[in-house]
């Protein structure tokens, strides 16, 4: 490690998560000031409690956040280290992973705030900002190491408004279960059957293929196509925010989950298409909770995705390619137009001790049209599970491990053999084979909501490249949650 250069990024980073500890503070101070006279709401009427999924590290935090105020107002600083060595490569192209020695840092922080007028609805505003960056300016790896990473550098360093949602329950039963609270959902008296509905700019990946122990950067694996289905193309801009709506029914052993969202105007854009005529989104996701281990939480999730966007179609970009029409294959050559991009999931955790968990996914789409919102992959096939450490006394510690292999279609292959680039590969040639990536991590609660640990990826064949790789990228995440 280069010291001489990581101070002055660290001090970097420091100043920009300064200013969301500074915010977090000052707010909650002045809403305690605010409802220190309010007297708590009643409790409500007694009623026959049911399971509830618990929010990750939910209540361990720098400052205290009451079930009884009406508001929510919190902050996070997400801080990941990553580098990697020098490896074999016969060749690179324009958006090959780095063979060379390099070393990058990232920061995301956010400030959450909520507002229930009711024990009903809910008013969510969150601001975010990202800094630093990722190794390779985040192109060359369809599995990037770091989720966090915004995909487009030149947006530079500024807040952007991540969340404005509205969302409301309509209860179909008097029964209720319990909520926790946390930053995207301070609702806490759930009935046990009823539909919920959230408008406005949000991520689709806070509702569709959630897996409690592999979907969340902050505390888990950093891993895009780990921390979510590689597969799944959907609906975000480049900071991975979109518009719509989404309606969900929950009973007490499934959900149905349903959304209609905004797409992007081009690949990996920051603009959206407004026109649905033109650009749009439907996704729905069927969630079971059998019970196939008595008092042990188990979790299917099966989801389908059809995107309408201005997508181009690889097989167009090869032939315009062999007829001259271009100097190497381009996806993006070709008049405005709308075609239909969809896909499948399947999404399964098990709790197998009260300290282990496991997870697995699989993911497919059609991979005749470009790769869009997400990230270039066809196919992904992935396993692992956490451990909690209470084996060794360290109960707010956690260690976890996970498998993920990932493909694109023939047609995707060929395309970036002669040359093609998509918006994030593209070696100039490809001797294809699976990009496969093992991560491992160790999370451990440091103080009250300062976490740290050290992660490690392995990565075989990046960017589907056989003539490229193996990398090994060690990091280590610092993690705050005011």
């Amino acid at each position: 490690m280069h010291v001489n250069f990581l101070k002055p990024a660290l001090r970097s980073v420091l100043r920009a998560f300064a200013g969301v500890v500074c915010a977090s503070v000052l707010a909650i101070f002045f809403v305690q000031v605010a409802l220190a006279q309010a007297s708590p709401p009643q409790p409500p009427e007694s009623s026959e409690p049911t399971e509830a999924p618990k929010a990750e590290n939910a209540s361990l935090t720098m400052f205290e956040h009451p079930a009884s105020w009406p508001f929510w107002i919190s902050g996070q600083a997400n801080i990941i280290y990553q580098t990697h060595g020098s490896f074999p490569a016969r060749y690179s192209g324009p958006n090959s992973f780095s063979n060379r020695y390099e070393w990058a840092i990232s920061s995301l922080e956010t400030l959450y705030t909520a507002w229930a007028p009711t024990k009903r609805t809910e008013l969510l505003f969150n601001l975010e900002e990202t800094t630093g960056g990722g190794l390779s300016d985040a192109v060359g790896l369809a599995g990037f190491t770091d989720l966090d990473v915004v995909r487009n550098p030149e947006l530079g360093p500024k807040p952007y408004v991540a969340r404005v949602e509205l969302h409301h329950i309509f209860p179909l039963s008097s029964k209720t279960t319990e909520g926790e609270r946390g930053p995207l959902d301070i609702l806490t008296e759930l009935p046990q059957r009823r539909v919920e509905v959230r408008a406005g700019k949000f991520s689709m990946v806070d509702f569709f293929d959630q897996n409690d122990p592999g979907s969340d950067s902050h505390y888990q694996f950093m891993n895009w196509t780990i921390d979510n289905n590689g597969a799944y193309d959907y609906a975000a801009d480049t900071r991975g925010y979109t518009y719509g709506i989404e309606v969900e029914y929950q009973d007490r052993a499934w959900a149905l989950r349903f959304a209609e969202t905004v797409m992007p105007k081009v690949a990996n854009g920051l603009d959206q298409q407004w026109n649905l005529r033109r650009a749009r989104a439907e996704n729905i996701e069927l969630e079971l909770r059998p019970k196939l281990l008595r008092n042990r939480s188990t979790r299917v999730r099966l989801l389908s995705y059809v995107n309408h966007a201005n997508m181009g179609v690889y097989r167009t970009a090869i032939d315009n390619f062999l007829a001259g029409k271009t100097p190497v294959p381009e996806i993006t050559a070709h008049p405005l137009q709308t075609t239909i991009k969809y896909g499948f999931g399947a999404n399964v955790q098990q709790d197998i001790t009260s300290s282990l968990r496991a997870f697995a996914r699989f993911g497919w789409n059609e991979g005749q049209h470009e790769s869009f919102a997400y990230t270039e992959v066809d196919q992904t096939v992935e396993v692992g599970g956490d451990l909690r450490g209470n084996a060794w006394k360290r109960k707010n510690d956690k260690a976890g491990v996970a498998f993920v292999s990932n493909a694109i279609s023939k047609v995707h292959q060929e395309y970036l053999a002669l040359g093609g680039r998509g918006f994030l590969l593209g070696d100039g040639a490809l001797n294809y084979g699976r990009e496969n990536i093992l991560e491992a991590y160790y999370n451990a609660h440091v103080w009250k909501g300062l976490f740290a640990g050290p992660d490690v990826q392995h990565i075989a064949n990046p960017g589907y490249n056989r003539d490229r790789g193996p990398v090994l990228v060690p990091g280590l995440r610092v993690h705050l949650e005011f």
